[in-house]
């Protein structure tokens, strides 16, 4: 399951997703783990809206005490059953998480190591997503967002990572023609069939281990 990524920078979101960010003064680190800042992009009235999300549908801050539980990556097969999907899901709270690059643990050489994978041309994509608003105390509204997942045994570069044992999963990438389609789509009968595997000749996958100052070193867009 993807569990890092690296978001797009401010300008990407206006070239390659033409949005712009609402909020003037947001920010996001340079790659996203649990709990994390990211931009999403959602349907707007008449446009598409860039928003600034946290990472996984339930927030760590919004858990009760003592449990853990990580709502990261929702399985395409459970949407409309799991408890903390299902209602953004038959709601249609569909949004893109746009990205440069997402990491997957490889065990090819033995041992795990983090690989990077993205698209051929280097171009910024996006992932389909659920979003969902939480009301704060202030009155002021928050975002949360996940990731959707689809099986990737079969996938020729997907079922490459992951532990050999493990069922091989991947990220669902939203071609640009289908953005606004799938942002719009309301009929979680319809959804289902954008969620659908990426041609794997279109991307790329490379060595990426971790650097030595750790993720929480990152710098700040």
């Amino acid at each position: 399951m993807c569990v890092n990524f690296v978001p797009p920078q401010r300008q990407q979101l206006k070239e390659y997703f033409s949005t712009e960010l609402a909020m003037p003064h947001a920010a996001w680190p340079a790659e996203t783990w649990q709990d994390y800042a990211a931009p999403v992009i959602a349907a707007g009235e008449t446009t598409r809206r860039a928003l600034v999300g946290s990472y996984g549908m339930i927030p760590k801050r919004r858990l009760p005490p003592g449990v853990r539980y990580s709502t990261m990556n929702a399985r395409a097969e459970t949407l409309g059953e799991t408890r903390s999907f299902r209602q953004p899901w038959v709601r249609g709270q569909l949004c893109l998480v746009p990205m440069t690059g997402f990491f997957e643990p490889s065990y090819e050489s033995g041992r795990p190591v983090r690989w990077r994978i993205g698209m051929q041309s280097g171009e910024p994509f996006a992932v389909a997503g659920l979003i969902r608003a939480w009301r704060e105390a202030d009155e002021t509204v928050s975002y949360s967002f996940t990731q959707i997942t689809i099986n990737a045994d079969q996938h020729p570069l997907m079922r490459r990572f992951h532990k050999p044992e493990d069922e091989k999963r991947s990220l669902v990438i939203v071609p640009p023609a289908e953005y606004d389609a799938w942002l719009a789509c309301k009929d979680p009968e319809l959804a289902q069939r954008f969620l659908r595997p990426f041609p794997a000749e279109l991307m790329m996958a490379e060595a990426a281990p971790i650097p030595t100052n750790g993720p929480h070193t990152a710098s700040l867009f």
